[in-house]
C-alpha cells in the first residue's frame, strides 16, 4: 500500500469497519462515480483505470498476458493483482490495486496526530480508515533495461461520532523511481524530465522537494548507497501541506492534490515506455547479467529491511503476502566482497584472491558512483 501508515505502531491494524464500506459498495453498484462522489471512490476508480491502461501497454510490449487475480476482503475492499512472470521482456512485473477499510488502534491514531496538526477525532481508542493505492514494480530481463517502481495512494479517516457525514482526515502519497543496472544518461534525463514537467505544471517547488525526499527515502544505510537513480517521493500531502506552499492559494486543496496525483499517474507510461523500448533488445554478456543479479540483491535488501509499505502490509491481518512481495525480483544474487559493489568496513586490507575490476568494469563503477552521490539529472 505504501508509506502512508509507516511506523505507526507495531500493533496490527484491525480490518473490521463495514459501515462506510457498505455505503461505498452500494454507491458503486448504484451508478457511475463522478466528480461529486466521495474522494475515496474517485481515487479507487482512478487507480483501477490506470492499472488497466498500464497492464494493456505492458502486455503489448512483452507479448505475454498478465495473470489477473481479483480478490475481496470480508469487511469491505479488496484488490486486483496483475502479475507477469517469465515474459519475453519482463522477468517479473506486478501492477497491483489494493483497497482497505479498517480501524486504527490508539497508538496509530497518536502517531497520525503528531504528523497532522489538523487531525480530528483523536480522543478515541479506534478510528475507521480507508486506504487505496496502486503499486507497480517491473523487472526487465535485459540488464540494460532498468527496473521501475511506482506507488500512488490515498488515505482517509472518519469521525467516529459521524463516520459517514462527519469531518475527515485525508492525505495523498506516492511517487515513482528508476533503478538501472547500467547508466544511460539519456534515460535518466528523460525519466526525470517527464516527472519534472508534471510537477512544474502544478507547483515549481514540487520537483526539487520530492526528488530530495525520494533520494533520502530510497537509501540503503547499511550499504551507504541509494537503491537507484531516484525520481519523486511524497507522503502526507493534505490541506496543511498546501497551505504552506508559496505558489498555491487553493480553495479546495483536496481537488488540487487529486489533480496532481492524477497527472503524475498519467505520466508513468510516457516516462518509462520509451526507455524499455530502447533497451529491451540490446545485446548483453553473461557478466552484465551477473551484475544485474547483484543489483537486484540490493533491491531485495531495501524492500525487506527498510520499505515501510512492505512492513505495514505484512502486519495487516489477512494480508495478501503474495501481493505484498510482488515487488521482489524473480531472481537475485549476493556475492561475498564483490570488488565493485562489496561493502567494506573502513580502510580494510585487500582480501586475498580479490579481483579488482579494471577498465572493463568502468560502467559498473559509474553506476556505483551515481548511487553514492545522487545527481541532478535535469
Amino acid at each position: 500500500m505504501g508509506a502512508s501508515l509507516h511506523a505507526l505502531t507495531s500493533e496490527p491494524v484491525r480490518l473490521d469497519a463495514p459501515s462506510i464500506a457498505a455505503l461505498d459498495d452500494k454507491t458503486k453498484r448504484g451508478g457511475t462515480i463522478t466528480s461529486s462522489s466521495p474522494m475515496r471512490l474517485r481515487m479507487e476508480k482512478l487507480i483501477k483505470d490506470h492499472q488497466k491502461k498500464i497492464v494493456d501497454e505492458l502486455s503489448r510490449i512483452d507479448g505475454k498476458n498478465f495473470i489477473v487475480d481479483e480478490w475481496n476482503r470480508p469487511n469491505g475492499g479488496g484488490g486486483i493483482s496483475c502479475v507477469l512472470q517469465d515474459g519475453n521482456v519482463f522477468e517479473k512485473a506486478g501492477v497491483n490495486v489494493s483497497v482497505v477499510y479498517g480501524q486504527l488502534p490508539r497508538p496509530a491514531i497518536e502517531k497520525m496526530r503528531a504528523d497532522h496538526k489538523s487531525f480530528v477525532a483523536t480522543d478515541v481508542d479506534s478510528l475507521d480508515f480507508f486506504a487505496a493505492g496502486l503499486s507497480l514494480v517491473l523487472h526487465p530481463k535485459n540488464p540494460m533495461a532498468p527496473t521501475v517502481h511506482l506507488n500512488y495512494r490515498y488515505f482517509e479517516t472518519s469521525d467516529p461520532k459521524d463516520p459517514i457525514h462527519g469531518p475527515k482526515n485525508w492525505w495523498f502519497g506516492g511517487g515513482t523511481d528508476l533503478t538501472p543496472s547500467y547508466i544511460f544518461p539519456e534515460d535518466c534525463k528523460h525519466f526525470h524530465q517527464t516527472i519534472k514537467d508534471v510537477c512544474d505544471k502544478h507547483d515549481p517547488s514540487y520537483y526539487p522537494k520530492f526528488k530530495k525526499w525520494c533520494d533520502d527515502y530510497f537509501y540503503i544505510p547499511h550499504r551507504h548507497e541509494a537503491r537507484g537513480i531516484g525520481g519523486i517521493f511524497f507522503d502526507d500531502l493534505d490541506a496543511e501541506f498546501l497551505a504552506h506552499s508559496t505558489s498555491h492559494s487553493s480553495t479546495n486543496p483536496q481537488e488540487t492534490l487529486f489533480a496532481f496525483v492524477s497527472d503524475a499517474l498519467a505520466s508513468f507510461l510516457p516516462s518509462y515506455v520509451p526507455i524499455v523500448e530502447r533497451r529491451k533488445d540490446m545485446p548483453f554478456t553473461q557478466a552484465e547479467k551477473d551484475w544485474q543479479q547483484l543489483r537486484r540483491g540490493r533491491y531485495v535488501e531495501f524492500n525487506l529491511v527498510y520499505d515501510r509499505g512492505t512492513s505495514f502490509g505484512l502486519r495487516t491481518p489477512s494480508a495478501r503476502v503474495e501481493s505484498i512481495l510482488m515487488s521482489l525480483p524473480r531472481t537475485a544474487e549476493w556475492m561475498y566482497m564483490d570488488p565493485i559493489s562489496g561493502t567494506k568496513m573502513g580502510e580494510e586490507k585487500k582480501v586475498v584472491g580479490e579481483e579488482v575490476g579494471g577498465e572493463e568494469k568502468k560502467r559498473e563503477r559509474e553506476l556505483m558512483d551515481v548511487l553514492k552521490y545522487p545527481r541532478e539529472w535535469v
